[in-house]
């Protein structure tokens, strides 16, 4: 029996989910710095310690001595790469009997002899750097392809752009003169400067399901403040960062709620700055102006700049509006990054600021789609929206434990 790529999706999606709430952490890249968080970011509380794999779960044999955020990163490369989810490897995933650390399943045995090939591979050949991942083999199949289609050799090329984009010697505009169209098609300079603040609310639909969606709630602030809520009927779905520290929040998994580290807490940082796209000018230092590109049919203009541990992001701005089309980051895991991919469309004028009335937020864990009834600019917004959220919010978690 075939599935469809969406079913398989969503099935990996439930599955890796329950598996331990995904996240995703270390690594090493090139290339710059982000601003320095104010005083009073770094004054905010200090998240819980992060937990190491092998001390939380049981049987751990290759992924030791990383966080539970970048382990569980690594569950999602496996499974977006070879389009399984977690109950093909793991005995009951998905059920409310998981035997997470059973070893009777031959292809769990299996993942671990191909990740040390892999770490192999780009130790003997590469000096350590990630050159080959999982997806550089199997490209979303089970078994590599060996091959060359000749359809593939003449028919329509299909581009799979890297995640380090080169620089345009010859591009027609400079950093400097895309992020001043950004300004004025966003409202100019003189009225984005009386934003402080903001608050949305709307419908987040989850990839796969129908029906309306759920209320959903966006808050930011420009001092690096920012939240999204989705109440679900299982619990809230929460991303929150304070300024200097960040939590997810999925309900109804083993662990419905974590902290963030390394380059996933950069991601949310950068997500904090992207909230407010004019101010974002000044998150890298090592901006450059890539090759343009179409999505959808639009031309964009593309920019990109990292950090130095490694987080990369990417901005797609509509060469007609100047406006942001779509931005994408990657975090680091132990066998290859992790995108996270957030679309923008349908800008409307709030009282002389562009704000997207329609939005995706895609990862490998799952993808919302949101579509924004309203929002208001500079409201009182409390700082606990930012924080650790209350735990009670995530639902029933009598009896969790993590195997």
């Amino acid at each position: 029996m075939k599935f469809s790529k969406a079913v398989i999706f969503t099935v990996a999606t439930v599955a890796v989910a329950w598996l331990v709430s995904i996240a995703f952490a270390t690594g090493t890249m090139p290339t710059l710095h982000a601003q320095q968080p104010s005083s009073s970011q770094v004054a905010a509380a200090t998240p819980a310690t992060p937990q190491m794999s092998d001390k939380v779960f049981k049987n751990v044999q290759v992924l030791k001595g990383i966080t539970v955020d970048e382990f569980m990163g690594t569950m999602g490369v496996y499974t977006t790469s070879l389009s399984l989810c977690c109950g093909n490897c793991h005995v009951g995933a998905g059920t409310s009997n998981p035997k997470w650390e059973d070893d009777s399943n031959p292809r769990k045995r299996m993942a671990r002899t191909m990740t040390q090939m892999v770490q192999n591979i780009n130790k003997t050949n590469f000096g350590g750097r990630q050159v080959v991942t999982c997806w550089t083999c199997h490209r979303g199949q089970l078994s590599p392809s060996v091959t060359p289609p000749l359809d593939f050799a003449y028919g329509e090329a299909v581009v799979n752009p890297p995640d380090l984009l080169s620089r345009d010697p010859n591009a027609s505009r400079t950093v400097d003169q895309i992020f001043a169209r950004l300004i004025e098609a966003q409202g100019g300079q003189a009225r984005l400067n009386q934003v402080t603040s903001y608050s949305g609310k709307g419908k987040s639909l989850l990839f796969g399901e129908v029906g309306d969606g759920n209320p959903a709630e966006i808050f930011a602030k420009t001092d690096g403040h920012f939240a999204t809520y989705v109440h679900q009927q299982e619990g809230d779905v929460v991303r929150a960062y304070d300024g200097a520290n960040a939590w997810w929040q999925l309900p109804l998994t083993v662990t419905p709620q974590y902290p963030l580290t390394a380059t996933l807490l950069e991601g949310q940082k950068f997500d904090a700055a992207m909230a407010f796209p004019w101010r974002v000018r000044n998150f890298f230092t090592n901006w450059r102006v890539s090759f343009g590109q179409t999505i959808d049919g639009v031309d964009v203009d593309v920019i990109q700049g990292s950090t130095p541990a490694g987080m990369i992001g990417t901005l797609y701005l509509d060469k007609k509006t100047g406006l942001v089309r779509r931005y994408i980051r990657y975090a680091n895991t132990m066998v290859g990054r992790i995108p996270t991919q957030v679309e923008f469309q349908n800008y409307r004028d709030v009282n002389g600021v562009k704000l997207p009335f329609t939005y995706s937020y895609a990862w490998v864990s799952e993808r919302d789609d949101w579509t924004m009834t309203g929002y208001e600019l500079n409201p009182a917004i409390d700082n606990t929206k930012f924080g650790r959220p209350d735990p009670k919010t995530a639902g029933d978690v009598a009896g969790r434990t993590a195997k």
